[in-house]
């Protein structure tokens, strides 16, 4: 029987709308729990608080409220502004007691987080823009480059001073997915950089999503087509500074599809330019976690143009538990690529990934909860690898990633994982 379509939209809704529910401190990280404890003398002393300070880059439009308070919807804006926003983890929570519930694994209770303020620093020029004909070439505009040049200066001093703070020289973008807030994703970004011990600098990039109602879904797919030209010019910025030695891409869901295909543009801008993408954007790692892409589409789109080899590593995260992706293949008619199995590819896709040894399939076998999406953030188990990938560079299958090998890229994460505790 086949499920009218009505319902099967309305179904989404609902099982998506945790997503932007008030968000708790994720589960502690199974590194860090049983034995285990959270590394807070690798965390610089101006950081040791329950407060984070998150740089963001955001094509939202800028709504403010009758009280003067800086938000962000789900408007679009032809301009990308940047900023600040501070993420509080508990309500007068000391730096102890985070560090306490940092390193527990059976909490009483989990500390809400929430962004109490939202600061914006710069405001790039509007896209497109204004061009000029000059001896019948075109030319953009000279005032709008200055303008562009003087707010790029902003951006770098902004993010060189938070480099400094925190002592390393590296970049983590989170891209959120479908139907989330711009808070949702601030508390989303502020938890995981608590445990990744706070290094390097969190930019978070938010897009236009959340925008609700029965047909929500697709007026978010649009909103990710109208934000790629945004992220490739950060991603393109971030890799221009040569200060910036690493960086590393955590997308999720719908945000998968919006960062793949900006990298995508990218790499074959670098080949055109007869540049390796690799040492032209220092990609050290990107993240998809419970992609919601087709994966056909991923075929043609990214194993054609052969982008694994622009990346340190390429980490997809799967599961049969993700009932959202579950309800998005019905929607769709197409496997989604956070679905995927070995047994999937043909005989062409195994040949390939026989040869491209970077990247690396997880399927989680601990993934709980209504819905089962977002265990980047609920799994122990995914949390504590996403940390290792990170702060170690850690391969699958090494002492520092126990994970179970099952054919070609494909690997398999333990309940209990990693089993042993740093």
């Amino acid at each position: 029987m086949q499920i009218p379509s009505r319902i099967v939209l309305s179904c989404v809704g609902l099982l998506l709308i945790g997503c932007s529910s008030a968000p708790k401190l994720m589960p502690t990280p199974n590194i860090y729990a049983g034995g285990g404890s959270y590394p807070e003398s690798s965390v610089p002393s101006d950081l040791k608080n329950s407060e984070v300070d998150l740089l963001f880059v955001t094509d939202r439009a800028p709504e403010t409220s009758t009280d003067g308070t800086l938000g962000y919807g789900t408007e679009r804006s032809a301009s990308a502004g940047f900023g600040s926003a501070i993420v509080e983890i508990g309500s007068g929570l000391t730096w102890q007691q985070l560090v306490e519930m940092s390193q527990t694994s059976a909490r009483s209770s989990s500390p809400a987080i929430r962004v109490t303020s939202r600061t914006e620093l710069g405001r790039f020029p509007p896209t497109p823009h204004p061009f000029l004909v000059i001896d019948g070439e075109l030319s953009e505009d000279p005032e709008i480059l200055a303008e562009y040049d003087r707010v790029v200066a902003e951006f770098r001093r902004e993010l060189n001073r938070r480099m400094q703070q925190t002592r390393y020289n590296e970049v983590h973008i989170f891209v959120h997915g479908f139907n989330n807030s711009f808070d949702w994703a601030a508390a989303s970004l502020a938890e995981v950089w608590h445990f990744l011990r706070r290094r390097g600098v969190p930019l978070l990039y938010s897009w236009p999503a959340a925008h609700g109602g029965l047909f929500g879904y697709f007026v978010d797919r649009e909103s990710g087509e109208f934000t790629i030209y945004h992220l490739k010019n950060l991603i393109r910025l971030l890799a221009s500074f040569e200060e910036v030695e690493r960086i590393n891409i955590l997308a999720h869901s719908r945000g998968t599809d919006v960062t793949t295909t900006a990298l995508r543009e990218l790499i074959i801008e670098a080949r055109a330019a007869g540049r390796s993408a690799l040492k032209a954007y220092r990609i050290e790692n990107l993240i998809l976690a419970a992609p919601d892409l087709d994966f056909d589409i991923v075929r043609q789109r990214l194993m054609a143009e052969k982008i694994g080899p622009a990346f340190g590593q390429i980490t997809v995260y799967t599961t049969d538990s993700d009932k959202a992706l579950n309800l998005s293949q019905t929607l769709m008619s197409g496997t989604r690529f956070g679905r995927i199995r070995a047994a999937d590819l043909g005989e062409q896709e195994q040949a390939i990934f026989k040869v491209v040894e970077n990247v690396a399939f997880i399927d989680v076998q601990s993934v709980r909860g209504l819905i089962g999406h977002a265990y980047y953030l609920n799994n122990p188990s995914t949390s504590s690898d996403i940390i290792r990938i990170i702060n170690a560079g850690y391969k699958p299958g090494s002492s520092g990633r126990p994970l179970t090998h099952r054919a070609l890229n494909f690997w398999e994460m333990p309940v209990d994982y990693p089993g042993t505790s740093e």
